[in-house]
């Protein structure tokens, strides 16, 4: 399907929905998670989620600057009262998200908003980081 801008801010959106969702996902996994074999990966949850929070902030800004309004719709969250089956939770919103931003940095690259592309590069990286450290707390 050929991307137009319209299609673009409609998954911009997606993207952000998923981004609230996995900031709050983390939260409650960061409180709720409990094993000592845990510890440092709680932490890190934190972490994660305050930094898809500013995934958030970069994604609305970008929403707007291209003409669109960022919604403020949250899509599903992820819960459990299982330790490992919430990191797996975690792990696929993070392998979902960098399926989906590789597919977004492709589309912005289509229709030359090569900021947008940067941004959404640097989104990524921090996607692969998290889907990083949460593998490596899974195979411990």
């Amino acid at each position: 399907m050929k991307i137009t801008m319209k299609k673009l801010l409609s998954e911009l959106n997606k993207d952000l929905e998923w981004e609230y969702a996995a900031a709050i996902q983390y939260v409650q996994h960061a409180a709720t998670i409990n094993g000592a074999q845990f510890d440092s990966i709680q932490k890190e949850l934190l972490i994660h989620a305050q930094e898809e929070m500013q995934h958030a902030v970069m994604l609305s800004e970008q929403i707007d600057f291209l003409g669109g309004v960022p919604t403020v719709d949250v899509e599903k969250r992820g819960i459990s009262t299982n330790s490992l089956e919430m990191l797996r939770q975690d792990l696929a919103g993070e392998e979902n998200a960098i399926m989906r931003y590789k597919e977004r940095i492709g589309q912005a690259e289509t229709l030359k908003e090569y900021g947008l592309r940067r941004v959404l590069e640097d989104i990524l990286i921090q996607e692969e980081e998290h889907k990083r450290d949460i593998a490596n707390a899974l195979s411990k």
